[in-house]
Formats: structure tokens, sequence, C-alpha cells
């Protein structure tokens, strides 16, 4: 794949020089999404919105510790550490069920997030090579080497929090 796109832009190049000088630019558009004023804010938003569901497995996980315990203590009858037994037996299934459950619902709405981030990163970027007539763009992670000045990740940055400002 790597081949076929050096072999593309080779030739791009080629032919670039040959009729008049091509303009490229580069972005970084994981960093330029991750970085917008957006996606901050709706990091910290899930944060906030999960952060009770965190809690709520932090204090089971403090009690399978604490049922763990009270069975290495060696202080219990055998029915009590039967009850105990069946009781850590259940809160590690519910464990598992709502840890699963709340990395679901996390992931579901950071990939809702992130797809809209991108088609808006991808609208923003195509107008910014309009702006600065720019003949091509590259993602920076699909090439080996490229000059600072064609760097415009940040110029993308500005232009999406402009263009979606964080309300």
């Amino acid at each position: 794949m790597h081949k076929y796109f050096r072999a593309a832009v080779l030739a791009l190049l080629t032919a670039g020089f040959a009729a008049a000088q091509v303009k490229i630019g580069v972005v970084n558009s994981a960093r330029a999404i991750s970085t917008t004023a957006e996606i901050k804010k709706a990091q910290a938003d899930l944060e906030a919105k999960f952060k009770p569901r965190q809690d709520e497995l932090a204090k089971l996980q403090q009690d399978l510790q604490n049922i763990q315990a009270q069975l290495q203590s060696g202080k219990l009858s055998q029915q009590g550490e039967q009850e105990l037994n069946a009781e850590g037996t259940r809160k590690q299934r519910e464990f598992q069920r709502k840890e699963q459950d709340l990395r679901d619902d996390v992931d579901r709405e950071r990939q809702d997030v992130l797809s809209r981030a991108n088609a808006r990163m991808q609208d923003v970027i195509k107008k910014l090579a309009a702006d600065k007539a720019l003949d091509a763009v590259f993602d920076s992670s699909t090439m080996l080497f490229f000059q600072p000045a064609m760097e415009i990740t940040d110029d993308a940055i500005a232009a999406y929090d402009k263009a979606f400002p964080v309300k």
C-alpha cells in the first residue's frame, strides 16, 4: 500500500513540476482532531457523565477485595465461608457485567464524537487547502519526510475551532 502511495505522490510531484509549482500541505489529522476545543470538551463531558458508574465499579472492586480478605483471614465458619464465596461470585459477575456495559457505552459515545469531528475536520481541511491554494494535502502519518513549512495542522485546528466553537 505504501509503495503505491509513494508512487502516486512521486507521479503527482513529477507531473506538477513539469507543468507548474505544486503546493502541498501536510496535516497530522489525529493531533488536529484530538486538539480541538470540541474534542477536549467532549472528553471532559464523557468523564463527568460516566464518573458515577466508574465510582460504582470502584466500590464493587473494593467490596471484592474486602471479601477476599475476609476469606483469607481464616476466621469464618464453613457456612460463613460458603456464603461469602457465593456473595463474591455474585459481585464478581456484577462487576464484570457493569464494567463491560460501561466500556461499551463509553466506546460508542467516543466513536460518535470522533466520527462527527473527523467528518468536520475533513471539510475544514478542504476549505483550508482551497484558501491556501494547495494542490494536495497529505496526512503526516503516511509521510516519511516533509519540510516543516508544509505543516498545516495548527491552521486546521484553529480553523476547526473557529468553524465549530464550543458552547
